[in-house]
């Protein structure tokens, strides 16, 4: 199955909760006009679009049928298609992997797939034929070393890791020293995601940040912020908390072929204005996507 086989597939169920909608009430509607458009915009808010990111697509909408004369379905759902992928479109989209090493910071709370996102994030770039070693600074949390093992081990790469409970800058640091030495292309960070305990976490994050740039003062840092579509809106406001103390550049959206919800990459864009990075679409190792977002508009919009 291709890259862009992958994304339509594991898009399939917020495609039938938002095109295939929206397909049929532009068969029942006969004109376009100012009901449709309502109808237009309930699909949106329904798909956890956003009701403020609906009514500006909606709204972008209207404008562009009046300029262009558009007065078929097909018209109206090619425009939808173009506003989507207009809107997710961001020049930061690609890594910045500009020196060496460079550092990606991995952050968001438990169970959003931050684990499992790493592994086939390592994987993805030793595949592009870069050297990657993995820092295991989620000390907090019961197994998530062993977990992080696993998955290094299956993407081929190294760890270094303390034992658990052990203090995560100690972690980082090491992880820096090891990456200098042996000339690593691409050093990945693992963080703990306890959100209940926000002050000490993002205090912690802080610390963290401070190692990296102390001890690669002008090294290319990316901050991906994991986030799960199944949880819909939640995530907009877990991204919401993270970019309050981390200067998130990225975004990477698990989950999104179990979910119908997949609509929130538009909310969470149009809120925060950051970029989604990466999208993951099953459970493979290499279900992780580079995000493109004409392939997500044509994917999302596509007849089955």
């Amino acid at each position: 199955m291709g890259v862009f086989d992958k994304l339509k597939n594991g898009l399939k169920k917020t495609r039938e909760s938002i095109a295939q909608k929206i397909d049929q009430v532009l068969v029942s509607f006969g004109k376009v006009d100012e009901e449709l458009f309502e109808e237009l915009e309930e699909i949106l808010i329904t798909a956890d679009v956003g009701v403020e990111t609906s009514v500006a697509i909606i709204d972008q909408l209207r404008d562009m049928v009046k300029k262009e004369k558009i007065t078929t379905a097909e018209g109206v759902r090619q425009a939808i298609k173009r506003i989507i992928a207009e809107r997710l479109s961001d020049e930061q989209s690609g890594l910045n992997l500009s020196t060496t090493p460079s550092v990606i910071v991995i952050i968001g709370v438990n169970g959003v797939g931050k684990t499992t996102s790493i592994g086939k994030l390592a994987y993805l770039l030793k595949s592009q034929g870069k050297q990657v070693l993995v820092a295991a600074a989620d000390t907090f949390r019961a197994a998530a070393i062993d977990q992080l093992e696993i998955w290094t081990k299956r993407a081929g790469v190294d760890i270094v890791k303390h034992s658990e409970g052990a203090d995560p800058s100690a972690v980082v640091f090491d992880a820096i020293q090891s990456a200098k030495s042996r000339k690593v292309d691409v050093l990945i960070c693992d963080t703990a995601g306890r959100l209940h305990t926000k002050k000490n976490l993002m205090e912690e994050l802080k610390k963290l940040f401070r190692i990296i740039n102390r001890e690669l003062p002008g090294a290319a840092v990316e901050t991906l912020l994991v986030l799960d579509a199944t949880t819909g809106q939640n995530a907009v406001s877990q991204a919401k908390t993270f970019s309050e103390v981390s200067q998130l550049t990225g975004l990477i959206l698990t989950k999104l072929d179990g979910t119908a919800k997949g609509g929130i990459i538009l909310s969470i864009k149009n809120e925060l204005n950051v970029p989604v990075k990466f999208v993951g679409v099953g459970e493979q190792m290499d279900d992780l996507q580079p995000f493109i977002p004409q392939d997500f508009a044509e994917a999302l919009m596509a007849a089955e």
